[in-house]
Parts: structure tokens; sequence; C-alpha cells
């Protein structure tokens, strides 16, 4: 029987359940909050994640796949103490996240800089899907990388290059950040078939910022997932769109290539709280089962098409390299 690594070890491929596949339990600057530490308060952010995925499990979802990556402020110590007061599985992440540049400590090392050699980032990544995550006995089940307005800079290319070697080494699926409004689902399919990467393993995050549906329609079409994974931010695109978009792609008969989420966190420190919640109201976990499942029923989407998006297609994503 194959099995998924979580943050409470090998999960059963076929017992992950109801997924949501791209959730934050944090979004940290953690630079910041290791020299500023006025401006968090363990305990109380804790206990908080703690309250919010108890209100996600009620719902029915047993699965969160987090994609909280070098740059995202990942810190396994503090999820693994929230998943021990939470029957969720989480799923941790591999990879690192920039829009632009890499960090300092790998831009004058790797092909192409001042000292050469092998990239670093390669070996880091597989030591976290082979070994595990910064001494813990987490190991990370998928790869994250992203690129944004700001295109293929030569730091989102070697970071995405690296992302697809890791792969291609241990068979971890791919969750890419991407800005639909660019185009740069296509830019990433393109990369990663240079570098032999499998796109039924990968899902093109985010594409769900968009209601293009030619260009929905291309990347699945071209192997991939979409990831209609940002309900609640209703600022980027409205409720309606959205739901209108996955109930018309599920019409074409493309609910195999869908995956739902809403990128939302128990906490996020890039905005202030109050002004967040203002801002975005429905940008929570629980968003999905009590407003947009709803939603997309009303409009013919069926119980199997669900099914199909919130069951199977994770499954089928995390089966390749399960062990």
């Amino acid at each position: 029987m194959a099995n998924v690594e979580s943050v409470r070890g090998q999960v059963d491929i076929d017992e992950l359940g109801t997924v949501l596949m791209h959730e934050h339990v944090f979004v940290l600057s953690e630079e910041i909050r290791e020299n500023y530490p006025d401006y968090w308060d363990e305990d109380v952010r804790v206990a908080d994640a703690v309250t919010k995925l108890k209100a996600l499990k009620e719902r029915g979802v047993d699965t969160i796949v987090d994609p909280t990556v070098i740059g995202l402020g990942r810190y396994i110590p503090r999820i693994q103490r929230i998943n021990e007061q939470v029957d969720i599985n989480i799923i941790a992440a591999t990879g690192l996240y920039t829009y632009n540049e890499i960090p300092f400590f790998l831009q004058y090392v790797g092909p192409e800089t001042m000292f050469g050699g092998d990239d670093p980032m390669i070996a880091m990544f597989v030591k976290d899907i082979t070994e595990g995550i910064a001494g813990t006995s987490v190991k990370a089940a998928f790869l994250k990388c992203a690129i944004e307005e700001q295109g293929l800079t030569p730091g989102v290319e070697r970071v995405m290059r690296a992302v697809a070697a890791a792969h291609t080494e241990t068979g971890a699926p791919i969750t890419v950040h991407t800005n639909p409004h660019i185009g740069s689902g296509l830019i990433v399919q393109k990369i990663f078939a240079e570098c032999g990467v499998d796109p039924t393993k990968v899902v093109i995050g985010h594409s769900g910022d968009s209601d293009n549906l030619d260009y929905l329609t291309k990347l699945v079409e071209a192997g991939s997932y979409v990831g209609m994974d940002r309900f609640g931010l209703d600022v980027l695109l409205p409720f309606e769109q959205r739901v209108n978009t996955v109930a018309e792609m599920c019409r074409r008969g493309y609910a195999e290539k869908i995956v739902l989420a809403h990128d939302a966190s128990c906490y996020i420190d890039w905005f202030p709280t109050d002004t967040k919640e203002a801002a975005v109201p429905n940008w929570h976990f629980t968003h999905i089962h009590d407003d947009v499942l709803p939603a997309l029923r009303e409009r013919g989407v069926t119980e199997e098409q669900i099914t199909t998006m919130l069951v199977d297609n994770p499954r089928n994503y995390f089966t390749v390299g399960a062990k």
C-alpha cells in the first residue's frame, strides 16, 4: 500500500480523505519574528491555529497540503506542536519562494556563478524529501516554487530548474505559485518540459485567479492540474466568477484536472490582521465547505465531480513517488 509523508508520519494514500491542496498554517517573516519578538506571541498563535484547524476538521476536511517553504517562514517544530493537538493530516513541502532573486546564501555558488559547482538547492530539497527537514522526522512530500508578474527572472528560473531536478530524482510532485494574468503557467510548463518533469505531477497554483477559459484549458490539456485555490480572495477575482469558472470547467469535462483550496493561513504577518479581515472576510479555511460547494452544486457540479476534485485528484497527485 502506498503512503505519503505528513507532519505526523506516513499516511496511507487512500486515507488522505478530503484534501485542500494549498493552505498555510503560518506565513511568517522569520528573521523579523526572531529579531523583533514583540510582533509575535507563540502561545496565542499556536492556540489560534489549533482552533481554526479543528473547525476545518469539523467540516469534514482530513488533510491540508501546506506549501510553506524557505521564504515563507517554514518552521516544522511549531507545526508539529500544533498537529499534536489536531487530528488532521498536514503535508509539508520543500523548495524556495521568490519572485525575483534568490537569497545571498545561494547567489555565488552553483551553475554560472562566481564559485560554480552543482546547485546546492537540489541537494537541500532532496534531503528534505528523503531524510527529513531540519533534523526532524518530518519529510517533505512535494516541492514548491513561484513565478509572479516579474516573470522568469534568473533567480526564479534557477529555483524552478532546481525543483525540477529534485522532482526527477525523487518523484515528488510540484506545486507552483503562478500569476495567470501574465500566462506564467505556460512558462512553467515549458521550463519543466525541458527538464523532463512529468506534467501530471504539477499543480499550476492560483490559476483560479483568472476566468480565462482558453488559458485554463491549455494548462489542463498539457497534463497539469490547475489550482482553483484562492477562494476567499475576492479582491483578486470575485466569488461569482471563481465559482462560475470551476463549474464551467467541470461541465467541459475537466474535473479530473482541478484541485481546490483557499491559500489561506491561520496567521500571515504580511498584512495587519484587522485590515486583512475587513478586506477579505471570506479568506479563511471553511469558506469552501460553507459557501463554495453549495454554490457549485447550484450550478450543476455533481457530487462525483466534487469528490474528484477534493479526494481523487489529490490522491493521484501524490501517488507517484509515494512509498
